[in-house]
């Protein structure tokens, strides 16, 4: 992913404290909640995964091209 890209990120992902990894809100520090759901306790592939999925999202609706 560009330098240029990343500026405009909102989630990432860390350790869990349990070799699991968290997904957070780079704004908040808080882990993030899909349908209420925390997303923590998750493979590391799936975390990227997920990471990359939902920054896709935020960048999009901050360019207005989602609902």
């Amino acid at each position: 992913m560009s330098d240029e890209r990343k500026q405009f990120n909102r989630y990432a992902m860390r350790d869990d404290g349990t070799g699991k990894w968290a997904i957070y809100d780079i704004f908040t520090g808080l882990t993030a909640e899909i349908n209420g759901v925390p997303q923590d306790g998750l493979d590391e592939v799936v975390a990227e995964y997920m990471v990359r999925d939902l920054n896709e999202v935020y960048i999009a609706r901050r360019k207005g091209t989602t609902h």
